[in-house]
């Protein structure tokens, strides 16, 4: 599970700290480097982030935090969360622009961002409901490739891209649903599937 955007940077202040001072911080001292005005809300972040496996806390020690290796060797990046597709019949594209963090190697080209997952027929790609898919934007796809698709210029749907004589197949990953048949000039590819993101919280 990543940090959110706020968890991201308690963490980076407290590693720079740590390097800074050769000791942990308190957490009013954290609430300061971070312009937060309430130490409560540190310590709520501090506890995420400890059940993540960033951290330990030593609650008997003012200073007893301890970095764990998962904050030192986890590299991240924030890219666009565009909106929803989806993942079942097609819909039309709902954008609402946002920021994500994903790990950087996700990220491997500009132009990276993700949506978040509707509907259940790319199941059987371990794609769920509610899950995130990371997508390098894309132009053109290989076969076999899971895409985003865009039809008819109105309708977003998230398929495997298949060519066939004539046509184009969008196949889901769910056996009871049909694939959708689309005229090459009826599509347009607008990212490829590079990752998935799940979250438990």
């Amino acid at each position: 599970m990543l940090p959110t955007r706020r968890q991201k940077e308690i963490l980076e202040a407290v590693k720079q700290m740590i390097a800074e001072t050769g000791r942990a911080p308190t957490l009013v001292e954290i609430a300061r480097r971070c312009n937060l005005a309430s130490v409560s809300t540190v310590h709520t972040h501090l506890m995420l982030l400890q059940e993540r496996g960033f951290l330990r806390r030593r609650r008997s020690r003012r200073r007893g935090i301890e970095l764990k290796p998962a904050a030192t060797t986890t590299a991240a990046v924030e890219v666009p969360l565009l909106g929803t597709i989806a993942a079942g019949r097609p819909i039309e594209a709902i954008s609402d622009p946002k920021k994500i963090v994903i790990p950087r190697d996700l990220a491997r080209r500009e132009g990276t961002y993700v949506l978040k997952v509707r509907g259940d027929s790319m199941r059987d790609e371990q794609i769920r409901d509610g899950d995130f898919v990371v997508v390098e934007e894309r132009q053109e796809a290989r076969d076999g490739e899971m895409v985003v698709a865009l039809i008819e210029g109105r309708e977003a749907t998230l398929k495997t891209f298949r060519r066939e004589a004539g046509r184009i197949r969008l196949q889901p990953a769910n056996p009871s649903m049909k694939p959708i048949y689309v005229r090459p000039g009826d599509l347009r590819i607008q990212g490829v599937v590079t990752g998935l993101i799940r979250r438990f919280d």
